[in-house]
């Protein structure tokens, strides 16, 4: 059993405040701090442990509004002493990595900038672009982020054209590779006519691009060319010059101007306002700019020096020693630039040198770094500003007590009511939140093919969503609400952490009378603010109101409900185009219990059609190898109930 004392925060306990912050010692190390549910809020180092977690309990000192939420919440803190602060910089990567603790997010996962991801923890890895870095797989690689996503989008496309490589993410056909196999694209991984180990060392030539090599790429297969063509092995040194070729169509026109072209190095710079700070590195690798990364942090989370190393050990933390550079400019000196320093150095294998230039070409550099981040920074406000008088205006024609931070949007797709399917869509601040869309596939025994129900349809989905809060008061709901205006994220177990704003149905009067009605059941419709969207007229309807809204369709906030509306829209037809495609594959031996993709392969083989093996005996079906007489009896008596 936990003492009351110890879950106690230890800014009300002076007593034990005092004689936790004497046990620490003044060496390098790691501090932890846990609250009165032991999690871990925060994970520090630092060369003096003692005066880096005594300065968070000074009067004196200015904490964030951020940190000094966590202080409040610290009931212990642990540390792990090191032997150099290098040692502590390492440790506490790890440590971050293994336990993510809320207060160390820095970055914000704003999905704005995507990445390249390569999934080595696949026998035989997919290359993709993705804005949702996934954490689960320790072995996939994750490139980016990429600010200039059409760019990146061509490369993708290049580099698929130039490398056979898996351009799917499922096998098309069971049996037999697809059209990229015939075209030279794919080398039939689907039906593993590749090793996987010859496959992987294609994959790793094209990790050398998205690493900044390949220059020194392009020298490897130079070579090989040659020794091919020595080897009148004309075919193979014809199709290294084409990649050769390729790879040097990747190189941007851009010359950066600095003194010395053979040193690799990145150049890093933010712009900030009171509450966003947008950073860009640049990848300069021969005098060359070969990648250009976006990263978004919270400007109140430190001082500039303190973002910028923040970004860095994060960025490189992920890295390979072959991706670190060996000169580091930054626009603002760091608070630990020698530790920092000298962890790059340690995981590189040689020199890393971190320089914030003051004057000449290298202090010309940061300034054009810095610019890039300021005309970020100014379209993000813009996009902000766009989003905020949207929600404003949208308050303002529903009369809204507070702005629709969260609005969810429902949708029904389905062809006169075969694969019957429901949409949720999510917008944040009026930005689509695509973690926390949702698919439903409808269950309504009333709903089959040639018979549809949107009504009901739209019932059920709505029934399905709010069923959790169903049980919960009125005042419940609402001391929900006030309790998360206080709790930060990711700590609140509160079952109402996503309770919308506002919902938007698809439809006219009937859809939203529909779902009225289950609101009401569920004791739900007092708080939660319900709307429908017509399609034809672009109509809102309220709850009890024969007639829409007078709207003009050019309002900000009209524009932002139609652009949940269609998002919607998307989202369900796209999964039932989906579940209308696996309809259609799927073969009626899929339904016969324990006759696998191999078994069935055997029996198509054997039989050449479906229609003849529903006319075979049990003693022709046994002729088929690993065809036993349990197997032979269940698919007879399948075919022949």
């Amino acid at each position: 059993m936990v003492s009351s004392a110890k879950t106690l925060p230890l800014v009300k306990d002076p007593d034990r405040l005092e004689s936790c912050l004497q046990e620490i010692p003044a060496e390098p190390g790691v501090y932890l701090m846990r609250d009165g549910s032991n999690h871990i809020l925060y994970i520090g180092k630092s060369k003096k442990l003692r005066s880096r977690v005594r300065s968070y309990f000074r009067e004196s000192q200015q904490l964030s509004d951020r940190i000094a939420m966590m202080v409040r919440q610290v009931t212990e803190i642990e540390f792990i002493v090191t032997d150099t602060e290098a040692e502590a910089l390492a440790l506490e990567a790890n440590l971050v990595k293994q336990h993510q603790p809320y207060f160390n997010v820095l970055l914000k996962d704003d999905k704005k900038y995507p990445y390249v991801c390569i999934t080595w923890s696949e026998t035989y890895p997919r290359l993709f672009i993705t804005r949702k870095r996934e954490l689960g797989k320790e072995k996939d690689k994750y490139y980016g982020p990429y600010v200039d996503v059409g760019l990146l989008r061509n490369i993708v496309n290049l580099v698929k054209r130039i490398f056979p490589i898996r351009q799917r993410p499922r096998p098309l056909f069971k049996d037999r590779p697809c059209l990229n196999y015939d075209l030279g694209r794919c080398p039939g991984v689907c039906q593993q006519l590749i090793s996987a180990e010859e496959y992987r060392q294609t994959l790793q030539k094209i990790a050398m691009i998205f690493q900044g090599r390949t220059g020194e790429l392009i020298d490897t297969l130079t070579a090989t060319m040659k020794q091919n063509a020595e080897a009148l092995n004309f075919e193979a040194a014809a199709r290294i010059r084409d990649q050769i070729s390729g790879l040097k169509s990747l190189s941007t026109d851009q010359k950066v101007s600095l003194p010395d072209d053979t040193v690799s190095r990145d150049a890093i710079a933010l712009a900030a306002d009171s509450q966003h700070a947008c950073i860009q590195l640049f990848q300069i690798r021969a005098g060359r700019l070969v990648g250009r990364l976006g990263f978004f942090a919270d400007a109140q989370s430190g001082t500039p020096g303190a973002i910028l190393q923040r970004v860095l050990e994060e960025h490189y933390q992920a890295a390979d020693p072959v991706e670190i550079p060996a000169e580091i400019l930054v626009q603002h000196e760091l608070p630990d630039t020698e530790i920092l320093a000298e962890y790059l150095s340690d995981k590189k294998g040689r020199k890393v040198t971190l320089l914030a230039p003051q004057r000449q070409t290298k202090a010309e550099l940061i300034g054009m770094v810095e610019r890039n981040a300021c005309y970020e920074l100014e379209r993000t406000q813009r996009a902000a500003d766009r989003n905020t008088q949207a929600m404003e205006d949208l308050a303002k024609i529903l009369d809204l007590p507070d702005l629709p931070h969260r609005i969810e949007g429902y949708d029904i797709s389905h062809i006169q009511g075969a694969n019957a399917v429901a949409s949720q869509v999510v917008f944040i601040d009026g930005i689509p939140a695509k973690q926390h869309y949702r698919h439903y596939k409808i269950k309504n025994p009333a709903v089959t093919v040639g018979h549809s129900d949107d009504f009901a349809s739209l019932a059920e989905v709505i029934s399905r969503r709010f069923r959790k809060y169903e049980q919960l008061a009125v005042d419940v709901v609402t001391d929900i609400k006030d309790e998360l205006l206080v709790s930060p994220p990711g700590l609140s177990t509160s079952a109402a952490n996503d309770l919308p704003d506002l919902l938007m149905i698809d439809g006219g009067k009937g859809q939203l009378s529909a779902v009225v009605a289950v609101l009401q059941e569920m004791n739900l419709l007092e708080e939660l603010r319900v709307v429908s969207l017509a399609k034809q007229r672009e109509e809102i309807f309220l709850p009890g109101e024969s007639l829409p809204l007078s709207t003009d369709l050019e309002q900000p906030g009209v524009q932002l409900l139609r652009r949940v509306r269609d998002e919607a829209h998307r989202f369900a037809v796209s999964f039932h185009r989906q579940q209308r495609t696996d309809t259609l594959r799927r073969s009626s031996l899929d339904e016969i219990p324990g006759l696998g993709f191999y078994r069935q392969k055997q029996l198509l083989a054997h039989f050449r059609s479906i229609d003849y093996i529903r006319e075979a005996s049990v003693e022709q079906l046994l002729e088929v190898s690993g065809i036993g007489p349990y197997l032979a009896r269940e698919i007879y008596n399948y075919f022949h109930p």
